[in-house]
């Protein structure tokens, strides 16, 4: 008669729980505070209004994720957000097809990312100086092809595809949903997803393994090319209108939440979760300071430390980790 042992995983220590799921419990605590002191923050509608919010910057930051994971940045992500509407709105000026609006964004998108994507494997420029070289580049083009003026849509239509309630929430909400889970099968369940942890972790030890790296990366800058024009039309549909501006915010609204879901900066770690929880993490922040009226330089004071200590987080787990 034989003894059949199973096998256990070792137990983990606590630091294990607190510093690889660290903004998970700072999360349920905010949102904890918040719920405790903050009138109307546990209403449904508000509810809804944060998930509407930040479906923009979901879009965009779950791609990001992977950039960030393979080893790179991407500056320009609000020039293509940018740009992105004003090419649409002159194409719809003429045709006044809806679907060819999205299909020239989305291609407009897609055609800036492989831009990004080509500097960086081909020219062999780092990605933080090329994109924001090609940030200045589109942010000037933004502005040649509006001539300085405000462009607005002349069909109101346009806003039931951002602003229609399905179960309860708006369309653009399930559309960031839908694009969440199709970045998380990506990374998480295909070889492609492989790919970007191995680039990101050793460059060179997985080009010798023989991972396409140059294929994986200009691939990834497409991704988030395509992700910030389709922000961008989704933006133009919410408000009607289209501007020419030289705002870095939506960059760093993005790279926020990423880094503070707890992604690694220096590339090889990282989740969509993370990010996804990053995101909550920072909208319930700026939700509550709006809710109880807080100064806005507060605000950035205080998001300022936030990240400052995410990316503090990040460098201790990472040297325990080596």
């Amino acid at each position: 008669m034989s003894t059949v042992v199973e096998a256990r995983r070792p137990r983990q220590p606590w630091t294990y729980y607190l510093t690889n799921y660290g903004i998970v419990w700072l999360t349920l605590i905010l949102f904890a505070v918040l719920a405790a002191t903050t009138p109307n923050f546990l209403s449904s509608d508000n509810f809804r209004n944060i998930l509407d919010q930040q479906s923009i910057v979901l879009i965009v930051a779950v791609f990001v994720t992977m950039l960030l994971i393979s080893g790179n940045f991407d500056m320009s992500i609000g020039a293509i957000y940018t740009l992105v509407p004003l090419v649409a709105l002159r194409v719809f000026d003429l045709s006044e097809s809806v679907i060819l609006l999205v299909i020239v964004g989305l291609a407009v998108g897609v055609a800036a990312g492989s831009v990004n994507g080509l500097i960086v494997t081909k020219g062999r420029i780092n990605s933080f100086v090329a994109t924001l070289a090609t940030a200045l580049v589109f942010f000037g083009i933004a502005y040649l092809v509006t001539g300085g003026t405000i462009l607005r849509l002349s069909d109101l239509e346009i806003r039931s595809l951002v602003t229609t309630r399905v179960l309860g929430l708006t369309t653009a909400t399930w559309i960031a949903l839908v694009v969440v889970v199709i970045a998380w099968l990506l990374l998480d369940r295909t070889r492609f997803g492989r790919y970007v942890f191995a680039i990101g972790g050793n460059r060179e030890a997985a080009r010798l393994a023989g991972v396409p790296v140059n294929r994986i990366i200009f691939t990834v800058f497409v991704l988030v090319g395509a992700s910030a024009g389709l922000a961008g039309i989704m933006n133009m549909a919410r408000t009607l209108t289209a501007q020419a501006s030289d705002d870095f915010s939506l960059v760093f609204t993005v790279i926020a939440a990423v880094v503070v879901g707890g992604t690694s900066i220096m590339g090889g770690f990282g989740a969509i979760w993370r990010t996804v929880v990053g995101v909550l993490f920072i909208a319930f922040l700026g939700n509550g300071f709006n809710l109880n009226g807080i100064d806005p330089v507060i605000q950035r004071i205080i998001e300022g430390l936030v990240i400052l200590g995410a990316v503090g987080l990040d460098a201790w787990t990472r040297s325990r980790r080596e």
